[in-house]
């Protein structure tokens, strides 16, 4: 598995491997990402990917052609 440099919103960076639960590589990287159900119905741990948003419980982070990925937190004015 190659890895992917993550920017995170902390302006820490960590490496991980491609196909690591997104949760789990910001535990590594001690970023906290809120969640709710963890089953990718309640939207609570929506983050964006290089713009794009995923819900971090179901998703696992992608290969990435340059190599790393920029992460942020989306926010919901609900929660």
């Amino acid at each position: 598995m190659k890895e992917v440099l993550i920017r995170w919103p902390d302006g820490s960076s960590t490496r991980v491997p491609t196909g690591t639960d997104w949760l789990a590589a910001a535990q590594q990287a001690g970023v906290s990402i809120p969640t709710g159900c963890l089953g990718g119905s309640c939207g609570a741990c929506e983050i964006e990917v290089n713009g794009r948003v995923v819900r971090a419980c179901i998703a696992t982070v992608p290969p990435s052609r340059s190599g790393s990925l920029s992460v942020e937190l989306a926010s919901d004015p609900f929660w």
